[in-house]
C-alpha cells in the first residue's frame, strides 16, 4: 500500500496528496536540516503540512511542492512546521543532576577566579532545556546566579525553529507544562500569570536565544564548557549523526562535557575523542 493510499484510510482528505509529494517534501526537508522523512511519516507530513497549503490558497500538494520550490519564506515556514519540538522540564534529568554534581562546582571556580564560562543547549526547542540547566545550577540561589551572571558565565540556546525560539524567549509556559520543575525551583524562579507561570527575567536574560541549523554555517566564536545536544540525532542518518558529532567535538573545550539523548549514541572517529563518565554523557579528553 502506497503512503497516499494507507493516509486515506478511508476518509475523504482535503488535498490531494501523493507519493511524489511526498518524495519532494522530504528530499526538501533531508537537504535543508537533516531530518528523516520516510514512507511512514506520511501522515505526519500531510498533517503538518495541510494548513500551509490552506493557507497559501493552493488546491494540492503539487502546487504547494512548486510553490516552495520559488518562495524561501514559505520554504522556511514548511522545514519549520516538519520540525519535531517535543521536550519538556527537567527531561532526563539525570544529565542535570550529573551536570551539577560533577561539572558546576568546577565551573563555579573558575569563575570565581575570573574565568570565562560557556554553556551551549544546541536544540533548545521552546525553551525548557536551558530555563532547566539554569535552575538546576543556581538551585534557589538568586543572589549565587546574579553574582555568577555578571562574571564571565554565558549560555547560548539554538534551533532551527523560529517559531519555538519565539516562545522560548517569552519564558511563559502553563502551570502543566511546569508541574515536572521542583517545587523549590518552581517556587524560586517564576511567577503565576493567570494559567500561566513566567519564568524570571533573571534567567531569560541570562540564555541568548539564536536561530541555528546544526547542518548549516555556525556562526561561533570560541569553544563551550559544556553543550547539551539531545534527542536530536534520532532523526539524522549515520553520515549526518557523524558530521554533527565531529563539529560538536570541535567547539567544546579538552575537559569539556557532551551530553546527548537516551538513545543516542557516538559514532565514528569522534568516538576517540571522548570518554564516557555517565549516562550518555561524555567528556572530551583530546583536540
Amino acid at each position: 500500500m502506497s503512503a497516499a493510499a494507507a493516509l486515506d484510510n478511508g476518509r475523504a482528505r482535503e488535498f490531494d496528496f501523493q507519493p511524489a509529494d511526498h518524495r519532494a517534501i522530504a528530499a526538501l526537508v533531508y537537504e535543508e536540516v537533516g531530518i528523516l522523512l520516510p514512507e511512514g511519516k506520511a501522515q505526519l507530513i500531510y498533517g503538518r503540512i495541510a494548513p500551509r497549503v490552506r493557507a497559501c490558497g493552493l488546491s494540492s500538494f503539487a502546487d504547494y511542492v512548486a510553490f516552495i520550490g520559488r518562495d524561501g519564506e514559505e520554504r522556511g515556514r514548511a522545514v519549520d512546521a516538519l520540525t519535531t519540538n517535543h521536550t519538556s522540564f527537567f527531561r532526563e534529568n539525570h544529565h542535570f543532576e550529573d551536570f551539577v554534581d560533577r561539572i558546576w562546582p568546577g565551573l563555579v571556580d573558575k569563575l570565581n577566579k575570573g574565568g570565562r564560562v560557556r554553556l551551549w543547549s544546541a536544540a533548545c526547542s521552546s525553551g525548557e532545556e536551558p530555563y532547566s540547566w539554569l535552575m538546576a545550577a543556581f538551585g534557589a540561589d538568586r543572589s549565587l546566579a546574579q553574582r555568577l551572571l555578571k562574571a564571565d558565565l554565558r549560555m547560548l540556546a539554538t534551533d532551527v525553529s523560529p517559531s519555538v525560539l519565539e516562545k522560548a524567549r517569552t519564558g511563559r509556559y502553563s502551570k502543566e507544562t511546569m508541574r515536572t520543575v521542583p517545587a523549590g525551583l518552581r517556587s524560586a524562579w517564576t511567577k503565576g500569570e493567570g494559567d500561566d507561570l513566567i519564568v524570571d527575567p533573571i534567567l531569560r536574560d541570562a540564555i541568548a536565544f539564536k536561530p541555528l541549523n546544526l547542518l548549516g554555517d555556525w556562526p561561533i566564536k570560541g569553544r563551550f564548557d559544556t553543550i547539551f545536544c539531545r534527542n536530536v540525532m534520532i532523526y539524522f542518518d549515520e553520515p549526518t549523526k557523524e558530521k554533527l558529532l565531529g563539529r560538536l567535538a570541535d567547539r567544546l573545550e579538552v575537559g569539556g562535557m557532551l551530553y546527548i539523548g537516551h538513545s543516542e549514541r557516538l559514532l565514528g572517529a569522534v568516538t576517540g575523542k571522548f570518554r564516557p563518565i555517565g549516562r550518555t554523557a561524555y567528556q572530551k579528553v583530546s583536540a
